[in-house]
C-alpha cells in the first residue's frame, strides 16, 4: 500500500476491524518512511449483477432504483427510512448469494413483493398495481383478497 503523503510504498499496520457488519476490514496504517498514519478499507469485490427485464433488456442491478421504488410505495406510510434500507439490503445480500451474473426481474419483483407485505400492506398494494400492471378495481380487489382473508383469519379485522 502506497503512502497517501510521501508515496512510499512500505507501511505497517496498527490496527484492523470489521466494520459494516462485517463486510468491511478497516485498517489503520502507519507509513515506515514519514511515520504519518492513514487508514484503508478492504472489501469483496462483487461481481455485478445483471437485471433480465421482461422483454430481454438488460440493465445492471440499481440498488438505489429498488430504494427508489421501495420509498414510492411507503410514501406517507409508518414505514423509517431505515426499514426501508434494511429491506434493500436483505435483498441485495439473498442476490447475490443466489445468482452469479444474470437476475430475472420478475424474481426481484416477487420477492420485494414479499417483503413489502410484512412491512406495510397499503405499500405492498401500491407496489403490486405498479409491478403487476393492474388495469382496473378487479384486480386490486384479487389481490387484497388473500390480505383480508388472513387478517380475518388472524382476527385482526
Amino acid at each position: 500500500m502506497r503512502c497517501p503523503f510521501c508515496r512510499a510504498d512500505n507501511d505497517r499496520v496498527i490496527d484492523s476491524r470489521a466494520g459494516d457488519d462485517g463486510a468491511t476490514i478497516r485498517r489503520r496504517r502507519e507509513c515506515l518512511a514519514c511515520r504519518r498514519r492513514f487508514t484503508t478499507y478492504e472489501r469483496v469485490e462483487r461481481q455485478l449483477l445483471t437485471v433480465v427485464k421482461k422483454g430481454g433488456d438488460r440493465d445492471p442491478f440499481d440498488r438505489d432504483k429498488i430504494k427508489r421504488g421501495l420509498a414510492k410505495a411507503c410514501w406517507k406510510r409508518p414505514v423509517t427510512e431505515d426499514e426501508i434500507e434494511h429491506a434493500v439490503s436483505m435483498l441485495e445480500a439473498e442476490l447475490y448469494g443466489a445468482y452469479e451474473g444474470d437476475v430475472p426481474s420478475r424474481v426481484i419483483g416477487e420477492r420485494l413483493m414479499e417483503i413489502l407485505k410484512d412491512l406495510d400492506p397499503v405499500a405492498y398494494v401500491r407496489f403490486a398495481s405498479v409491478y403487476r400492471e393492474f388495469k382496473d378495481a378487479r384486480d386490486f380487489v384479487d389481490e387484497l383478497e388473500p390480505i383480508l382473508n388472513e387478517s380475518a383469519r388472524d382476527g385482526s379485522a
